[in-house]
């Protein structure tokens, strides 16, 4: 899906740290070797699990300028194969998902009927409509 009118990853490469990238053998938390500051160094042959990733952010038109990854510590991401929409904190700030407007989001979300899941390095929360949350298994 392309970018939202008007969003572009700009500074942010929180996908760069935050997730796994197999193919690259990168394990989630430290930031990708082949990040700099002015993004990926070698964008042109990247992998394509690299090129077809965009975070909700980017693509949701929805989602407020405020609200991208590397200004709240949270990637929002799909999870197409566990059908899951996930809010991914950034190894730093492991518990920004608890952010109050975050979490408001994450709930609005469960309460749409997603199944919404909050990662921090290997410990993950399911959070309900009603605004609780409990770790997961």
């Amino acid at each position: 899906m392309p970018a939202a009118i008007g969003k572009s990853c700009g500074a942010c490469t929180m996908c760069c740290s935050a997730l796994e990238i197999t193919e690259l053998k990168k394990p989630a938390g430290p930031k990708c070797n082949h990040c700099a500051e002015a993004g990926c160094r070698i964008y042109p042959e990247r992998p394509q699990v690299c090129r077809d990733f965009e975070c909700q952010w980017l693509t949701d038109r929805r989602l407020p300028p405020h609200f991208r990854p590397d200004r709240i510590g949270v990637l929002f991401m799909e999870d197409y194969e566990l059908g899951e929409y996930r809010a991914v904190c950034a190894p730093s700030r492991a518990m920004a998902w608890r952010q109050p407007r975050v979490f408001a989001h994450l709930v609005a979300m469960a309460k749409s009927g997603r199944v919404v899941v909050a990662k921090a390095g290997l410990s993950a929360w399911r959070v309900y409509a009603s605004g609780e949350f409990a770790p997961t298994v």
